[in-house]
């Protein structure tokens, strides 16, 4: 359960754009459009905090992760985790691949069904903040750790998502807090961002010889 949250709540989470003078001092919303207009392609690192709901009678339940996370506008992206455990998950434009290591398991679904209304689609496929809004209500969300944020809540009640948090910091992706259906928070904070060299071949997979392919 653990690992297949990451998967829903991290499997889109996209790069970021610097931006100087008005730019930066924008609100979140146009740091916002200005990303889903321009930013085609990325690579930071990346801490990811995920606290569960307290059981009666026992404490919130506390995980960080570290990895890092490269993306290449639209629709592809590539999520490597290597801290506490490697897990490896890419976005193809077709596909998105699962990949543990430890159990040399993979596991692949139709990419646009595994996605639909979460992170991913907030950031990753949208043109333009009037294809966003078509999915998602968004509004300016208080400043607050130094960021202006945007409140993001999925039109559809359907999915796992109840709402979501992103952070701008000079006009780049900083923070992402996504919030699920089952009240689990996880908290994604960005290193510095790198929009140069990645390339195309970062986002094919092929499963390692010997490894169990699931499929739905």
């Amino acid at each position: 359960m653990q690992r297949r949250h990451v998967l829903c709540a991290l499997g889109g989470i996209l790069g970021a754009h610097a931006f100087t003078g008005a730019q930066a001092q924008a609100t979140g919303l146009a740091q916002f459009e200005a990303f889903v207009a321009h930013v085609r392609q990325g690579q930071a690192a990346f801490t990811q905090t995920v606290t569960a709901p307290p059981r009666q009678g026992e404490p919130a339940r506390v995980r960080t992760s570290r990895g890092e996370f490269s993306f290449w506008r639209p629709d592809r992206f590539r999520l490597h985790y290597t801290q506490p455990f490697e897990q490896l998950i890419v976005a193809d434009g077709q596909t998105l691949w699962l990949w543990d290591p430890d159990l040399n398991q993979v596991s692949a679904r139709a990419q646009a069904q595994a996605l639909a209304n979460t992170p991913a689609a907030l950031l990753a496929s949208a043109a333009d903040l009037r294809a966003v809004r078509q999915v998602f209500d968004l509004r300016e969300g208080e400043p607050r750790d130094g960021l202006a944020w945007v409140e993001v809540t999925p039109k559809s009640r359907e999915g796992q998502i109840q709402r979501m948090a992103i952070g701008w910091r000079d006009g780049v992706l900083a923070a992402l807090d996504v919030l699920d259906g089952l009240g689990q928070r996880s908290e994604l904070r960005f290193g510095p961002w790198r929009t140069q060299g990645v390339t195309a071949a970062a986002f094919r997979f092929q499963p390692p010889s010997g490894a169990e392919v699931l499929r739905p």
